[in-house]
């Protein structure tokens, strides 16, 4: 999978590619990630990318045509292209959508700025995604949201059921697909003290059951989704 950023600030993004799963990704082939400084398609001798809002206003606007020609030189011969906007005003990016753009062959992720946009770059773009209802002052940390999300989906990235068997992956039985809060996750020691109180591992974790490990995480994380995510599961129960 080839993930292509358009960024004012390519160098944030050089500890992110370079470290965990990103690097071991593009080390085994299985993502490329290529990062297209903006600027270098600005215009004129100081290479102006933004430019002030007709009508007036306060701050500056992202202008139409450096990221036109960004867009067209991001893309590859004869090869497919999805092309995202980072922006506040976008569909809030969860992890179906992430498994939706793990299957790209090329995604295009373009980092807002500054107050906005020109509005036709709408026209430019397949769609348009937000990491939650608040304002950043740039696409770069939602672009690495979104590119950390979907790279751990890509297949071979990570073993299959590292991906099936965690927050907002798992499925109610004999139901439609519905995400779940992942299960509680217990290691070493098997007794923790803490002020006074010993704290200890379930003992059905430690009995070598798998069956009942099985039953027991779906009704962990069953309970933990309607606690704390009542919204997912009251979904899955009039889906079902």
């Amino acid at each position: 999978m080839l993930i292509s950023v358009i960024t004012l600030f390519p160098e944030v993004f050089e500890p992110l590619i370079n470290s965990s799963i990103i690097a071991k990704a593009q080390k085994s082939k299985r993502l490329k990630v290529n990062l297209i400084n903006l600027r270098d398609f600005g215009l004129g001798p100081h290479r102006q990318v933004d430019d002030r809002p007709y009508g007036g206003g306060v701050g500056m606007v992202l202008m139409v045509k450096p990221i036109c020609e960004a867009i067209k030189r991001s893309k590859i011969k004869n090869q497919k292209s999805r092309i995202v906007l980072l922006t506040p005003q976008g569909r809030v990016f969860d992890q179906k959508k992430a498994r939706k753009l793990a299957k790209e062959k090329h995604l295009v992720l373009i980092c807002g700025h500054y107050e906005g946009v020109d509005e036709r770059i709408r026209r430019l773009v397949d769609e348009e995604i937000s990491i939650g209802d608040y304002v950043l002052s740039g696409g770069e940390i939602p672009a690495m949201v979104v590119l950390d999300a979907v790279t751990r989906l890509i297949p071979g990235v990570l073993e299959k059921e590292a991906t099936e068997k965690e927050s907002f992956s798992s499925h109610f039985p004999n139901s439609k697909p519905c995400p779940l809060l992942e299960f509680p996750q217990y290691t070493r020691p098997e007794v923790f003290e803490l002020g006074g109180k010993k704290l200890t591992v379930p003992k059905v974790l430690l009995s070598g059951n798998h069956q009942e490990i099985e039953k027991w995480r779906l009704n962990e994380a069953l309970k933990k989704t309607k606690r704390r995510r009542p919204d997912l599961t009251n979904q899955a129960e009039a889906d079902s």
